[in-house]
């Protein structure tokens, strides 16, 4: 939906004269902005103008998105974070509590940059854990995971885990955030949660059995059992 105006007053936008997407009374929307149906934003936020916010997605309190900033659909940001003007976000990508996402390399008070922010990319459906730091000018594969705390500066490969400061790549992880582990002898590592095989080809994990864009079906987009009771198996 793309409004026009200074503010988005109304705290259920609607399409149709049906609920399109929830801003919270204490959060503001500049306008113009789009934002997708079903997009939930919460306590205390603000979204600056030309904007454009997916459908399905979530924002916690505390958060600031723009000016200028794309994020896809099913998006969930988490309390306390800004994604700021350079940043580029696809579908079903997770941003965990107090994570950072920047837009210069090297600030400075004294020196204006206001046309030089450089473009991050968070790739379909990675994982910013709570507190990690994307250093700006880089891309985070598809389905990576950026373990909490984690200070990443350089590209990251698809369904990669990286963990540290810096962080470095400590192995890989499934579609639904498990470690990939004990390949057969064929190289083929399986998620102990989904079952889904996957392999590694001239140093790229793919998913043999789902296609890197295609949505799960919905039997695997629920969840049923704690990440601890996978650890063994």
């Amino acid at each position: 939906m793309e409004n026009q105006g200074s503010k988005i007053d109304d705290q259920h936008s609607t399409i149709n004269n049906q609920p399109s997407f929830f801003v919270h009374e204490s959060s503001y929307v500049d306008t113009p902005v789009t934002i997708g149906a079903g997009t939930k934003i919460w306590h205390f936020c603000h979204v600056l103008p030309e904007c454009e916010i997916g459908a399905g997605c979530s924002f916690g309190q505390n958060c600031v998105i723009g000016p200028r900033v794309k994020i896809g659909n099913n998006v969930k940001v988490q309390n306390n974070i800004s994604i700021y003007e350079g940043v580029e976000i696809e579908d079903d990508v997770f941003l965990g509590p107090s994570c950072v996402l920047t837009n210069v390399t090297n600030p400075r008070s004294q020196v204006l940059r206001k046309s030089l922010y450089e473009k991050t990319l968070l790739k379909r459906g990675c994982s910013i854990g709570a507190n990690a730091t994307i250093v700006c000018g880089i891309t985070i594969g598809r389905y990576a995971f950026i373990g909490a705390g984690a200070v990443v500066h350089s590209d990251v490969p698809d369904y990669a885990l990286m963990l540290g400061v810096p962080a470095k790549q400590k192995g890989w992880m499934s579609r639904h955030g498990h470690f990939l582990k004990n390949p057969d002898s064929e190289g083929v590592m399986i998620c102990p949660e989904s079952k889904l095989h996957y392999e590694v080809r001239d140093g790229v994990l793919s998913c043999l059995d789902q296609g890197e864009n295609d949505s799960l079906p919905s039997e695997l987009a629920i969840g049923h059992e704690f990440y601890d009771d996978f650890k063994d198996k």
